[in-house]
């Protein structure tokens, strides 16, 4: 209820507040004096002309479990573990709970990344807050973006609950993610200012990427209806949202000064990892706990995690996101687009 009591500042939530962590931004760019954007860059051209009809939060029902539905949690395409043949081979109720393992991940990964990392960035943009200057109906739109994500976090903690109670099997889930580990480790690499820029570039980078989960689970016929209609709920709002943060990226970019821009040009593919690198050490616990020894549990991680099928599951998904950061003239920094070679995201990606 922050401010809403006689607009109280004292919050006691005051050292994780947005404002405050955002604020920062503002030194580390070159927003023109006069409230104008950018004349190179295009004009903006809202995706959300029909977001209070189409949006789910304003028309999507519920989502609830059938009775008697005897359906996969999860795709097992789509679960990487649920291939590799040491898994198969565990007694047949530890499949469907490894696929029940992955539903949850997914929605407490969702639930997270909307409540603590997007809409914090979302909010700042809304009250004008991160010094980038933005056409009005762009922030507005952020106000648009905020009720969809929190609503993303509200059906993933539902769904997670329904399951739960239905299958009586406790989520194993660690309490912070990788992502949030390594996005912290990135923005601790840098000079204070530019922290917030950080987390800025990783929402970018978070809502661009394009996830075979949004587009191939809701046509899984093997897959519960409600988490089908969960997740293709939340790929009809994500499409609104990537297209709003690949112009957010132009505003953005244009308004760094050029020796900002050289200093965080080579973060970009470390943000993109964070996102997409697999959480070893949670799946590595999770196997443990389905009874396989140490030594079979490592052979799993190696052999469904070797570095050739990461790099090219992260080079598929952030197609293009390269495409958006070439298109403002990241790449043609020579720094940034070496460490996008060497960490294997470049080869090929712009040329599909």
């Amino acid at each position: 209820m922050c401010g809403i009591a006689g607009l109280f500042i004292g919050c006691p939530a005051l050292a994780a507040c947005p404002k405050k962590a955002l604020a920062a931004l503002a030194a580390a760019t070159t927003a023109p004096d006069d409230g104008t954007v950018p004349e190179d860059v295009p004009e903006y051209r809202s995706p959300f002309a029909t977001w209070f009809e189409r949006s789910s939060v304003r028309q999507a029902p519920r989502r609830v479990l059938e009775d008697g539905e005897d359906k996969h949690a999860f795709s097992p395409d789509l679960v990487p573990l649920a291939r590799h043949a040491l898994v198969r081979a565990l007694p047949g109720d530890v499949f469907g709970e490894v696929l029940t393992q992955h539903l949850y991940r997914y929605l407490d990964f969702t639930t997270k990344l909307e409540h603590l990392v997007v809409n914090r960035t979302v909010l700042g943009i809304a009250h004008r807050t991160v010094g980038v200057e933005l056409p009005e109906e762009m922030v507005f739109d952020a106000y648009k973006i905020y009720c969809d994500e929190a609503y993303h976090a509200v059906f993933s903690a539902d769904l997670l609950r329904q399951v739960r109670a239905r299958t009586g099997i406790a989520p194993k889930l660690v309490a912070e993610p990788y992502f949030t580990t390594r996005l912290r480790q990135i923005q601790d690499s840098l000079a204070p200012e530019l922290r917030p820029l950080a987390e800025l570039l990783f929402v970018v980078c978070s809502e661009t990427l394009i996830s075979a989960t949004l587009a191939e689970v809701p046509e899984d016929p093997r897959v519960h209806a409600a988490v089908r209609d969960t997740i293709r709920d939340h790929a009809q709002d994500e499409g609104r949202h990537h297209a709003y943060f690949a112009s957010f990226l132009k505003y953005l970019w244009a308004q760094l000064d050029p020796a900002v821009r050289r200093e965080l040009g080579p973060l970009l593919p470390d943000l993109v990892l964070a996102f997409l690198h697999p959480d070893l050490p949670a799946v590595r616990e999770e196997l443990l706990g389905y009874g396989l020894s140490r030594d079979d549990a490592e052979q799993v991680l190696a052999e469904v995690y070797d570095e050739h099928t990461v790099r090219e599951y992260a080079r598929d998904t952030a197609r293009l996101t390269l495409r958006h950061f070439a298109s403002v003239g990241v790449l043609d920094d020579p720094a940034a687009r070496d460490r996008f070679e060497e960490l294997g995201l470049l080869e090929g990606a712009l040329l599909r």
